[in-house]
């Protein structure tokens, strides 16, 4: 089967069959907006051919009624159709952007480290949007424009056969021209929706980061990078604008043609009197109610293309394996004890590349282990498995002897808190971010936790205190202060696992002493995971782990591993002397 088909099927499954009541609806308002479409060509003949010569005035009003009532209901049902369909589409809209977003935040983090944000807001925002003219009045537009054509058509033909088929070969042409196009820009439209997420996503790493790029006086770089991304865009909408124009004037020429031939077959048979001027206009203006729902056809496949080719995107997206497959994760944790043993454990991110080789430690509940090495040696990326972050390509992370590969996510990260590098604060106040895990904590428990990371040593100082807004990402704040507030978010969420991922870094010694008492308070009872450069903020762990090209090449604690002379020793005479 092919894709088309496979897309089309499921965009009919997803979003026409569940609002098959509204789309018949439409389907029947549309139909009596065709029907009563095609009272004023029959009319015309009667006028012309029988109430005119008759002189009949009681016909005239009757018929000026009956046509009258017509245009009424082609209103009525006109306004009806968008009010229903077009409102309905975007409630549609607003729904499917919610469920892919919900669907997003349920993939892996592999799928986060390989696809841009900005280009994740565009399949979001931007490629949902077509499901309008599948639910709105597109799709029905296109049926009922179908219905009035043969209606029209059958008319036409029981008017003059003969003229008919004349004008039917080039509207055949013309449909054929349509399908080979629809066929060449779909793939186009397809296109254009990866090109506009690059582009949109490179903006939006352009703003995010656009100290650095100040910084380092690299804006023509940037601007010469977006260009290129905009220029690829603009060739992609030069292609599409190419087959449209093409599909546009060959409507032009072909129905023209068929016009003046018309001219010519009408004039002839009213010369010979086999046709009456009555018939001859009547023909026309069915002509006409014929050829424009052709005509409209092709402006609405082509929307109809462009709204499949996103749909193709949104489809591949809701089709991926979530994060936590409720198949695979059948396993509800209640209360841990928190136990964590690494068993022969190795992870590549690349199928031919492992960073992790036969790791095999134990982290008993409520000890302290301290990752060390050299950058890249693998350190994060432990803690990332033990997060969940990650699945181990062989072995077996366990919690409390249970299989964390296993476990309802869900379940295992409301008892995990995770203080990252990048320290990740949404703009909004300090009251908000701190209560990001819990929303609903009580003012005593939020004042505890702010306490606890030292946090209020720097609020107290601010006119707003607590309700100080600090910008995108934190940017009004130091990096110390924005990091005693995740600290304090990890306190309020109150977990029995902690990872800390360079969780001093960002610190200035001032800040480092605070942070440090606050971590004793935090680590307490609770097993915890440390990576830290900073050799000074781990001394006191249960174990320390020396990670090296993806290997433990020393563990114990910290003045057993002095007492060795080996890697952990170097690193922590280098790091005394500078």
């Amino acid at each position: 089967m092919t894709k088309q088909k496979v897309s089309f099927s499921w965009a009919f499954k997803e979003f026409i069959w569940p609002r098959k009541k509204i789309v018949l609806i439409g389907l029947v308002l549309i139909i009596f907006k065709s029907l009563a479409g095609l009272v004023l060509p029959y009319a015309t003949k009667n006028l012309i051919d029988e109430i005119i010569p008759s002189k009949d005035m009681q016909a005239l009003t009757m018929l000026l009624i009956v046509v009258s009532s017509s245009i009424l209901i082609q209103s009525v049902s006109s306004f009806s159709l968008t009010r229903l369909l077009s409102v309905e589409a975007q409630h549609l809209i607003s729904l499917l952007r919610a469920k892919v977003q919900r669907k997003l935040l349920t993939l892996p983090i592999s799928f986060f480290d390989n696809n841009k944000s900005g280009a994740l807001v565009s399949r979001v925002m931007t490629d949902v949007e077509g499901v309008r003219n599948l639910v709105g009045t597109g799709l029905v537009q296109l049926i009922g424009g179908t219905i009035t054509a043969i209606i029209s058509l059958v008319i036409l033909i029981k008017i003059n056969a003969t003229m008919t088929f004349f004008v039917l070969v080039p509207v055949a042409i013309f449909a054929f021209i349509a399908l080979k196009a629809f066929g060449f820009i779909r793939p186009i439209f397809r296109a254009r929706g990866k090109i506009n997420a690059d582009v949109t996503g490179r903006l939006t790493e352009t703003l995010n980061g656009v100290r650095v790029i100040k910084g380092f006086n690299a804006e023509e770089q940037e601007n010469k990078t977006f260009e290129k991304g905009v220029e690829l865009l603009f060739l992609n909408v030069k292609k599409s604008l190419t087959a449209t124009a093409l599909m546009t004037s060959s409507s032009t020429l072909l129905l023209g043609l068929a016009s003046a031939g018309i001219m010519g077959l009408g004039g002839y048979y009213i010369m010979n009197g086999t046709m009456t001027y009555g018939e001859f206009v009547s023909f026309t203006l069915f002509l006409g109610f014929m050829i424009a729902p052709i005509v409209q056809m092709s402006n609405i496949g082509s929307q109809l293309t462009e709204a499949m080719a996103g749909l193709d995107r949104t489809q591949e997206l809701m089709q991926m394996t979530e994060e936590d497959d409720p198949k695979v994760r059948k396993v509800f944790l209640d209360k841990i004890t928190g136990d964590v043993v690494f068993k022969d454990i190795s992870f590549g991110y690349d199928e031919n590349k492992e960073v992790l080789h036969d790791i095999n430690f134990s982290a008993p509940a409520g000890s302290v282990t301290a990752l060390v090495g050299s950058s890249g040696s693998g350190k994060s990326t432990i803690a990332g498995l033990a997060a969940t972050f990650l699945n181990p390509s062989k072995g077996l992370v366990t919690l409390d002897g249970v299989d964390l590969s296993k476990v309802n996510l869900s379940s295992y990260r409301n008892k995990l808190g995770v203080v990252l590098q990048d320290d990740f604060l949404y703009e909004g106040t300090i009251r908000e971010n701190i209560l990001f895990p819990r929303p609903n904590a009580s003012d005593e428990e939020l004042q505890k936790a702010v306490k606890g990371a030292y946090v209020n040593e720097f609020t107290d100082r601010f006119e707003d205190g607590l309700e100080t807004v600090i910008g995108e990402r934190g940017v009004k704040l130091s990096g110390g202060q924005r990091q005693r507030i995740s600290i304090a978010r990890a306190l309020l969420a109150d977990p029995k696992i902690i990872i800390l991922d360079e969780a001093t870094s960002n610190l200035d010694t001032e800040s480092e002493s605070f942070i440090q008492k606050s971590l004793q308070i935090l680590m307490k009872d609770r097993t915890t995971f440390v990576i830290a450069h900073r050799l000074s903020t781990i001394q006191k762990a249960d174990q320390i782990l020396v990670v090296e090209d993806g290997n433990i090449v020393e563990r114990g604690k910290h003045q057993e591993l002095i007492d060795k002379k080996g890697r952990y020793f170097d690193l922590y005479t280098y790091q005394s002397r500078i």
